[in-house]
């Protein structure tokens, strides 16, 4: 089981370091989403399946998606040309491929895991939720108002209008 670790964690730091000296956001968003995965993927083998499953919903699923919504929308005026050259098969080599290298681990992780767990104690979801809206219910919802805000901003940056400096000098 240890290899199966260790492939999912040589993923992960990969594609994070992929994500970070990447030249193109979207890819590095792309990037940034499979490292996530492979992370959830070394929680699950950890025997945290409830953390890995929030992994995948929360971060790759939900954040990474709202990024990627805000980087499209804040589409800086980029040529055509450039444009085109993302849908290059050549740029999705290496993704593809740790991908694909990520769910075989996977899957091989879940066919050899054993079945029996004895002795562990089990987390479920809703005492997980109890916990989210009572103890850190303040927590959860600045988080709630830190998201609206950078939608609202990036919303906001995205549809700035030229400036007037006088009624007498605006452009028709």
């Amino acid at each position: 089981m240890e290899v199966f670790f260790y492939i999912a964690a040589v993923i992960a730091i990969i594609s994070t370091i992929m994500a970070i000296s990447g030249r193109n956001a979207i890819h590095s968003l792309l990037f940034l989403i499979l490292s996530l995965l492979a992370i959830s993927v070394v929680f699950y083998l950890l025997d945290a399946p409830f953390i890995a499953a929030l992994e995948v919903i929360i971060y790759a699923g939900a954040i990474m998606v709202l990024f990627i919504f805000v980087t499209m929308m804040l589409n800086i005026g980029l040529e055509e040309k450039q444009e085109k050259s993302w849908i290059n098969p050549r740029m999705w080599i290496i993704p593809s491929i740790l991908a694909s290298i990520l769910l075989v681990d996977l899957l091989l992780a879940l066919k050899n895991m054993p079945t029996v767990v004895v002795g562990k104690q089990v987390i479920l979801p809703k005492q997980v939720g109890i916990s989210l809206f009572s103890t850190y219910l303040l927590a959860v919802e600045i988080a709630a108002i830190l998201l609206m805000a950078g939608v609202i901003g990036a919303y906001h940056l995205g549809s700035q209008k030229k400036k007037v400096l006088h009624r007498f000098l605006e452009k028709k």
